[in-house]
C-alpha cells in the first residue's frame, strides 16, 4: 500500500527525459484534438487532470498532487491563450509579414534596442547591486528608488523620463524625445530593477569567507571582485541581463511616450532607417489592420524573442536542474 512518504512507482523506472517528452507529446495531442473539435475548454480540464495523475504517478503524495493540481490551473491560465494564439494564426499572413522589409526593421529594433538597454542596466546596475549586497547607510531609500519603476505605470515612466532628461531636464545637451537614445533610456528605466535585484541576490548568496580569504592573502578589493566575487555572481548577472532584456522587449508605454518612432543604423540596408519599437508597431497594426494582421506580427516577435531567450538559457544552463520531485 502506498504512503505519502514512499514514492508510489518512482520515476527512476522510466527516466525523467522520456517522461517529460511523453507528457509534452500527450498535451500537444490533447490540445490539437480539443481545438479541432472547437472545445478548448476540454483541454483545460485535461491539462489539470493529467497533471494531477502525473504527480500521483511520480510521487504518490497528496501534498504533491494538490500543489501540482492547483499550480496547473495557473499554467492553463498562462498557456492556453498562448496555444490558441499560435493555433489561430493564418500561415499565409504570417509568411507575408515575415517577408515584409518594414517588419524586418521592427523585429531588428525590437531585439537591438532592448539589448542595449540590458547592457546599460548591467553596466550601471552591477556596481549598485554589489553595494546593496554589502549594505550602507540610507540603503532603504536607494532600494525604494531602484524598485519604484516596478510599480509606476509605464506611461508615467515615460513622462518621468521626459521631465528628467528631456527639454529643460538635467542634461539638455542630450536629446531624448523621438531618439534612439531616449528609447534605450526609457527601456533601461523600466528594466534596470530586474538586473539590479537578480545580481544583488547572487552577490548575497556568496560565502563572505571566500572574499575574506582573498583579502587575507593580499588581494585588494578590485582583485577580489575580479577573481572571486564577480565570477561567482556571473550567473546572477546573466539572469539579470536576460530579465532586463525580456522586460525591455515588452515595454510599450514608456517607449510610446518618449520615442514613438526612431531613426537608427540598420546593417542590412547600410544606413539610417526609421521604425517603431515592436510593441508600438503591433498596437498600431491592430488599430489600422485589425486583430489578424497584428497577430501575425506579434507571432513573429514572439517567435524571435522565444528563440533568443531559449538560446541564452541554454548557454547559461549549468545542468543543476533536477526536475523538482525527489
Amino acid at each position: 500500500m502506498a504512503t505519502e512518504t514512499d514514492p508510489r512507482f518512482g520515476r527512476e523506472r522510466v527516466g525523467t527525459r522520456p517522461l517529460v517528452a511523453a507528457f509534452i507529446a500527450l498535451q500537444a495531442v490533447a490540445f490539437v484534438a480539443a481545438y479541432t473539435y472547437g472545445r478548448p475548454t476540454w483541454y483545460a480540464y485535461f491539462m489539470v487532470g493529467s497533471t494531477a495523475v502525473t504527480a500521483y504517478y511520480l510521487d504518490g503524495s497528496s501534498f504533491t498532487v494538490a500543489t501540482a493540481t492547483v499550480g496547473s490551473i495557473l499554467t492553463v491560465a498562462l498557456g492556453l491563450p498562448l496555444f490558441l494564439f499560435v493555433a489561430r494564426q493564418n500561415p499565409s499572413l504570417v509568411a507575408e509579414k515575415a517577408a515584409d522589409p518594414g517588419v524586418h526593421r521592427v523585429l531588428y529594433l525590437g531585439v537591438y534596442g532592448p539589448l542595449l538597454a540590458a547592457v546599460l542596466s548591467l553596466v550601471l546596475g552591477v556596481p549598485l547591486a554589489h553595494l546593496l549586497a554589502e549594505g550602507f547607510p540610507g540603503q532603504p531609500f536607494v532600494e525604494s528608488l531602484v524598485d519604484l519603476p516596478l510599480v509606476v505605470p509605464h506611461s508615467v515612466a515615460g513622462i518621468l523620463i521626459l521631465f528628467g532628461f528631456g527639454k529643460g531636464g538635467a542634461f539638455p545637451q542630450f536629446s531624448v524625445l523621438g531618439t534612439m537614445f531616449g528609447m534605450v533610456l526609457a527601456m533601461t528605466f523600466v528594466s534596470a530593477p530586474y538586473a539590479v535585484n537578480a545580481t544583488r541576490e547572487s552577490f548575497e548568496a556568496i560565502d563572505t569567507r571566500l572574499e575574506y580569504a582573498s583579502r587575507v592573502h593580499g588581494a585588494n578589493k578590485w582583485a577580489t571582485f575580479r577573481r572571486v566575487t564577480g565570477p561567482l555572481a556571473f550567473r546572477g548577472m546573466v539572469t539579470g541581463g536576460v530579465l532586463a532584456w525580456a522586460r525591455a522587449v515588452s515595454e510599450f508605454g514608456a517607449v510610446a511616450v518618449v520615442a514613438y518612432s526612431v531613426s537608427f543604423f540598420y546593417p542590412p540596408e547600410g544606413g539610417e532607417v526609421t521604425a517603431q519599437h515592436a510593441p508600438v508597431f503591433v498596437y498600431n497594426t491592430y488599430l489600422q489592420g485589425g486583430l489578424a494582421e497584428s497577430g501575425a506580427v506579434a507571432f513573429l516577435l514572439l517567435a524571435v524573442s522565444a528563440v533568443i531567450f531559449l538560446i541564452v538559457r541554454y548557454l547559461t544552463d549549468d545542468g543543476s536542474a533536477t526536475g523538482g520531485m525527489p
